[in-house]
């Protein structure tokens, strides 16, 4: 199977800006996959998140559109804005040489208005979540007669979120001749049923997905189900991570083990269903800079996180699915990283471990916890978060606010870490020990001509 990009039947521009990015060699789902897309059939694609797919697809459907046509070519579904974020970010990059070409984010939880203003200026491809792609049609803000492509991507999550009817009725809404990717990293019985409705003769490929032990590291210990909050603790005691994701099975384990945590001073938010937009947004960006050691979450929630060098990740419970454990633990372990899987399995989730073992084909690797070191020192974060009132649609940019805390602050740059921009407000991440001193610059100082208020998270 060729490996390199410049195999493909792709444009000058193209190639030369994959080269600009470091795309050199495909990943394994690329190398498969972008033959058959490129030719313009459907596809049904088996492939873990990190594996190269967005841009897979991406360049894919980028290669077939007119830039002149200003209607919308291509529509990618995403189970949840980070994602649909994380897919549209991609896409920029992959479309920068191409001019005139506008990819809009259409996803609830965000104001409608302004996606209508945007609908209205045209734009070749829309990347959002179901629901609210469903309400733009519903309005008929979003017309999807002149589409080409539409692609699923993580289709197993959206029909654990219940999104089944959401994306039938869309595709009813595209025309019969376009060709249609589904991207799963898990094949429920649901994805045969989409797959039997609104694809036509679908290729099948499925890329490797199980995590050989050199890439992450799997260790599995037996508790008793009363001790598991104690065992969270102690693992995350031993082992101290900077970033860790831990993995629970419900809203409640999830404030539970949040509870347990702060008590023990370790540094830990939870991230569920329950949460409102602003307060998700808030609890991913705080975790992204590196505010918050730990990520407490239910695996409908964590869906589209993707963040550089977490160091572990822990599962609370089981899951009752094999395969969503391999696409939890591939959470941990990117670009090159070698990363840390760590399982907590009481008497009765014994079978769902069993089905973990038959599924890698090799035993697990049983330790006991009374062999970690119990530290009781707090596991704080590196860094705190300031939350600023101003976001985009106040015109506020990445370099006004860093400029505000080294130029009028006199505050070291090196000391300032990730900012992240919303619509109505902003969060920058700056070193605990100049966190005060950030805290009443920035409240006493101006930005851009005007005060803001500031507070830390």
């Amino acid at each position: 199977m060729p490996s390199s990009f410049a195999s493909l039947p792709l444009a000058e521009t193209m190639q030369a800006n994959l080269a600009e990015l470091g795309y050199l060699s495909m990943t394994p789902i690329q190398a498969a996959s972008l033959p058959i897309i490129l030719k313009g059939q459907d596809l049904i694609a088996q492939a873990k998140t990190g594996s190269g797919k967005t841009a897979a697809f991406g360049i894919g459907l980028l290669t077939g559109l007119n830039p002149r046509y200003f209607g919308c070519q291509a529509l990618v579904l995403c189970p949840t804005r980070e994602l649909a974020d994380q897919v549209a970010r991609e896409l920029r990059r992959l479309a920068r040489t191409t001019p005139n070409l506008k990819i809009l984010t259409l996803c609830g939880g965000m104001p409608l208005g302004p996606q209508i203003a945007s609908l209205e200026h045209g734009a070749q491809v829309i990347v959002g979540t179901p629901g609210r792609v469903q309400e733009h049609l519903r309005k008929g803000t979003l017309v999807l007669d002149g589409l080409n492509v539409a692609v699923l991507d993580e289709a197993d999550r959206m029909l654990d979120m219940g999104f089944i009817e959401a994306i039938a009725d869309i595709l009813s809404q595209t025309p019969a001749r376009r060709q249609t990717l589904l991207f799963s990293a898990t094949y429920p019985e649901g994805i045969e049923r989409l797959a039997q409705d609104y694809l036509r003769a679908p290729l099948r490929i499925s890329v490797e997905s199980q995590h050989s032990d050199t890439q992450i590291r799997q260790r599995f210990y037996e508790i008793a189900a009363q001790d598991r909050l104690a065992a969270v603790v102690r693992l995350l005691r031993h082992h101290r991570p900077a970033s860790a994701v831990a993995f629970c099975q419900t809203r409640q384990q999830c404030q539970e083990v949040v509870e347990a945590l702060h008590a023990q001073r370790i540094s830990a938010a939870a991230l569920h269903g329950d949460l409102e937009q602003r307060e998700r947004d808030q609890v991913l960006a705080m975790f992204a800079n590196r505010s918050l050691c730990v990520l407490v979450a239910t695996d409908v929630a964590a869906r589209g996180i993707d963040v550089a060098g977490l160091e572990a990740v822990i599962n609370v419970e089981l899951s009752r699915d094999p395969a969503v454990h391999v696409h939890r633990i591939g959470r941990s372990g990117r670009a090159g990283e070698q990363g840390l899987a760590l399982s907590l399995v009481a008497p009765a989730e014994a079978s769902r471990a069993q089905a973990i073992e038959a599924q890698q084909g090799s035993p697990l690797d049983w330790q006991s916890l009374g062999a970690l070191r119990d530290t009781p020192e707090p596991l704080v974060p590196t860094m705190h978060t300031l939350a600023l009132a101003a976001g985009k649609k106040d015109k506020l940019r990445p370099g006004d606010i860093l400029g505000a805390l080294t130029g009028d602050a006199g505050l070291p740059g090196a000391k300032i870490g990730k900012i992240t921009l919303f619509d109505n407000q902003a969060f920058v991440a700056v070193e605990r020990d100049i966190a005060r001193q950030a805290l009443q610059r920035l409240s006493e100082g101006k930005i851009k001509g005007r005060s803001i208020k500031v507070r830390m998270l």
